[in-house]
């Protein structure tokens, strides 16, 4: 057995998976570039760094459960000028996070709410933070299959523990009344720790006809999500329809908004 070959079995038998794989050509250019040990050592250890963090990444997008891949630098800004990229960079920044901020994305289906909350979701895993997504309706099945409510309450604390949560199509389907009190026990879980974003089709103040009309249950829940978050409403024609022989698909009327949103930037309403 060769030397490298040996390292390489050493490397193995210590699970430095990285190492292991680059070991060889690392030699090869140490060699080459007259490296002294030290050097080598150190470049050798950056490359088992690297790969144990990109590993990392791996796991928590696995972990998020996204339906599909989206980043920032495939976000059509052009095709929504209602959005301002420069203020939605605060929500790729780990301040939102750390700050447990929230934010609310409103708008008729095929307008990018979707891809934003992923792109925002996938920054935060990058940067380290636990992430998970998942449908409003997805939740609903949740929480109506489990057999009890203390079962409910230990499938709720995955979601309220992680440091960003993504609920997607809040309000595309209809949403059982026993959801009211369940998302109210899982945004005040996450009230202080944890940042949040909800898209949803629906202007806020139907939002109660969601969870069985009770408007002062949604009133409390929205007050924690908006403490410290802002609503955007987004506008235009669908990303699936344009080009083709349809209309633009209307967008939130002025009547819809609330909060000081008219003439502000982005079209977005800031929580108190």
């Amino acid at each position: 057995m060769s030397v490298i070959a040996a390292v390489e079995q050493k490397l193995r038998q210590l699970k430095l998976g990285r190492m292991q794989a680059v070991v060889a050509s690392a030699i090869a250019q140490a060699e080459q570039h007259q490296l002294g040990y030290g050097e080598f050592l150190d470049e050798l250890l950056a490359e088992e760094l690297l790969g144990r963090h990109e590993n990392q990444i791996r796991r928590r997008l696995v972990q998020a459960h996204f339906p599909y891949p989206a980043t920032l630098e495939q976000f059509d800004w052009q095709a929504r000028p209602e959005l301002k990229r420069a203020v939605m960079m605060r929500y790729f920044d780990s301040g939102f996070v750390e700050k447990a901020g929230g934010l609310i994305l409103i708008g008729p289906s095929g307008l990018g709410k979707t891809h934003l909350a992923i792109a925002i979701g996938t920054r935060m895993a990058q940067l380290g933070y636990s992430v998970r997504f998942l449908t409003a309706q997805q939740l609903a099945n949740q929480v109506l299959a489990a057999p009890s409510r203390t079962a409910v309450s230990e499938l709720l604390q995955p979601l309220v523990r992680c440091q960003l949560l993504i609920l997607d199509e809040f309000g595309y389907l209809s949403v059982d009344p026993q959801l009211g009190p369940v998302l109210y026990e899982l945004v005040s879980g996450r009230y202080g720790h944890g940042a949040t974003v909800i898209t949803s089709n629906k202007s806020l103040t139907t939002w109660g006809e969601l969870v069985g009309g009770d408007s002062t249950l949604m009133m409390a829940i929205l007050d924690r999500l908006l403490h410290h978050g802002e609503v955007f409403y987004l506008r235009g024609a669908s990303y699936r329809l344009r080009g083709k022989a349809v209309g633009g698909l209307p967008g939130m009327g002025e009547a819809e908004r609330v909060g000081p949103s008219s003439g502000g930037e982005g079209g977005h309403a800031a929580g108190a």
